[in-house]
């Protein structure tokens, strides 16, 4: 069980960015910046759970800093092509967070071509993966939330 929206105290401008991010997801996202302990992934996991209570399909997708690019935009399901000799593609986390909210804790930690992927498919509302002279895309409108310490660095322009 994570800690309830409504009971994170003060932080009145996170909340609103957050609420107004689940009421009308054409916004697109929210950066939420802060350091260390200032409930800013308490604030998104909470989001999460008010937002599956309304609609049991929204989901949170966390894209973790480590992620490779195979994981976020998907990949050749290689078993498939081998076993049966049909191209199938795998969907990665873009793909999975279609209708929901992707979250990237400590955002300006992510290698910048996978912040150029993550800003294309936010902007286009489809993820595109093309391994091999094979290619497939899928439907990809997520509310962007993510999060970053500013004394781990900046991100870039």
């Amino acid at each position: 069980m994570s800690y309830p929206f409504s009971a994170i105290v003060g932080h009145d401008r996170l909340r609103l960015a957050l609420v107004l991010c689940a009421v009308r997801p054409e916004i697109g996202g929210v950066l939420i910046r802060g350091e260390k302990g200032t409930a800013k992934s308490t604030a998104v996991r909470a989001l999460a759970d008010v937002l599956a209570q309304a609609d049991p399909g929204a989901r949170l997708v966390e894209l973790p800093v480590g992620a490779t690019e195979d994981r976020v935009v998907g990949s050749l399901d290689l078993q498939k092509v081998l076993r049966d000799g049909e191209h199938a593609f795998s969907p990665g986390l873009l793909a999975r967070a279609h209708g929901g909210v992707l979250y990237v804790d400590e955002v300006n930690l992510l290698p910048d071509h996978l912040v150029d992927i993550l800003l294309d498919a936010a902007a286009m509302g489809r993820v595109y993966v093309e391994r091999d002279g094979v290619s497939h895309s899928w439907e990809s409108r997520f509310v962007l939330i993510g999060t970053m310490n500013p004394e781990e660095g900046e991100l870039r322009p």
